[in-house]
């Protein structure tokens, strides 16, 4: 276990998760799952340092998936995540790499919506549960979920988790789980209580410490110094002058979000404000149509963000500093994935010198200033987004598929394929993104069109 391992083929992995793997796109191993791989499949608890966006979910779903026995009908692997965003997103990806294995059947628990349908759900039996920690101790509280005969307890984002308040739930559930289970512990930062966590759960845990994801050259950071009242102003010519016109905007309250996407709003641009007030579907509906391309900007707290994970985004702009300088790192690392370079600005005022030192001596480089004078006072140039999202009144839980949606579309009358963006199937709505010039085709064809045998209510979102 000491040589170095660096393809998925040195795993010992069967063909057919092989062939899958391939299928996916990992045609290489991240750097934690080089390191935490070979341990995990082995039956070893570690603990890991990782962020969003290193391969993390593959380091700990490839090990609990061989460890499955799909003719048991009892929970053998919980995953417990932070958010619903994140449980849905770790739900999705476990989904995809146990395609190898027939029938293994995932079931998220999360807090937001109704508990009843979880409970059916529960009923028919599952293999892994992804979840909350909330929601997943009022199952236990109900027995409407048992533990006790898991092979594998997953804390990912745990870190976050124990900023929110959940110390007491992870050990709560973990109460309910065999002493002899495999415990796999990530964070994307290593405070003291994660060391205590890890010390309270797990034995004689492997460390994996990866380094952050994206590299200081690959993220072209930048902070935008304004006076305490120009914050807004310095936004809108920091949008103009760099010609931005997809990103996530970070906000430190619920409050400024909301004042800040009617700002953008105001200024002829389509902004979403995603913070913890939301209903649940309203946050999923918000998450989706930034990620399928049919929004300009997500405005955005840090808890709500968790998790939020969107390919090729180009830029993050702080409209205001984090407290925490792990934070901004954490917020930047959302852009410059996969060796793609990216932009961060920060707006920042002249009284946060110290903030500025600080965050330039954590990173052992300079990050250049301007001044808010040296911005162009041009008027943003606004397009349209892309793309305008489609949403259907039917999920996962009706036996809907991305394929079906696709076939409706493509069908006679419809668009054509290359006209359809991103299809996200939730548990009772779906979206699809369709290019903005035929988005009102495509609406008035769904609306006609027979989706699996019946009529389904589409909207524009």
């Amino acid at each position: 276990m000491n040589q170095p391992v660096t393809t998925f083929a040195e795993l010992g992995l069967p063909q057919s998760q092989l062939d899958n793997l391939t299928r996916m796109g990992y045609d290489s191993m991240t750097a934690i799952q080089q390191q935490a791989l070979p341990a995990t499949l082995a039956g070893q608890d570690i603990v890991a340092q990782a962020k969003t966006g290193s391969g993390k979910t593959a380091a700990f779903a490839l090990p609990l998936l061989e460890k499955i026995n799909p003719r048991f009908f009892g929970v053998q692997a919980l995953v417990l995540c932070p958010t619903r965003e994140l449980s849905t997103q770790v739900a999705e990806e476990i989904r995809k790499l146990a395609r190898y294995r027939n029938n293994i059947k995932v079931v998220v628990l999360c807090g937001g919506v109704a508990i009843g349908p979880q409970i059916g759900s529960l009923a028919h039996g599952a293999h892994i549960v992804v979840g909350t920690p909330g929601r997943i101790k009022d199952h236990l509280r109900k027995e409407t979920l048992r533990i006790d005969q898991l092979n594998t307890l997953v804390l990912d984002e745990a870190d976050r988790m124990l900023d929110m308040g959940f110390n007491e739930d992870i050990h709560d559930i973990a109460a309910h789980t065999p002493e002899d289970r495999q415990t796999l512990l990530f964070s994307a930062t290593y405070p003291d209580n994660i060391a205590q966590l890890s010390q309270q759960l797990q034995r004689n845990p492997l460390t994996v410490k990866v380094e952050s994801v994206h590299q200081n050259n690959i993220i072209d950071q930048q902070f935008i110094v304004c006076g305490r009242g120009e914050t807004d102003s310095a936004l809108l010519r920091t949008i103009a002058h760099f010609g931005i016109q997809h990103a996530v905007i970070f906000c430190n309250t619920k409050q400024a979000c909301d004042d800040v996407s009617a700002l953008l709003r105001d200024s002829g641009f389509r902004a979403l404000a995603l913070h913890g007030d939301l209903e649940q579907r309203d946050r999923d509906q918000v998450y989706v149509q930034f990620k399928q391309n049919s929004a300009h900007f997500l405005v955005a707290t840090d808890v709500a963000a968790r998790g939020l994970d969107v390919e090729d985004l180009p830029a993050v702009i702080n409209y205001e500093l984090p407290r925490d300088l792990d934070v901004y790192m954490h917020r930047i690392g959302r852009t410059g994935r996969a060796g793609k370079e990216g932009l961060a600005l920060s707006i920042t005022t002249d009284k946060e010198t110290h903030k500025q030192e600080s965050l330039a001596k954590q990173q052992g480089r300079a990050i250049p200033l301007i001044a808010l004078d040296e911005l162009s006072r041009v008027q943003p140039s606004i397009d349209a987004p892309e793309y305008v999202t489609l949403c259907l009144a039917a999920g996962r839980k009706d036996k809907l598929r991305p394929g079906d949606i696709l076939g409706a579309l493509t069908s006679p009358g419809g668009v054509t394929g290359k006209d359809i963006g991103k299809i996200d199937v939730l548990t009772t709505v779906a979206y699809v993104a369709v290019v903005r010039e035929h988005a009102k085709q495509a609406l008035q064809h769904l609306q006609q069109t027979r989706i699996k045998g019946r009529a389904v209510k589409v909207r524009r979102v």
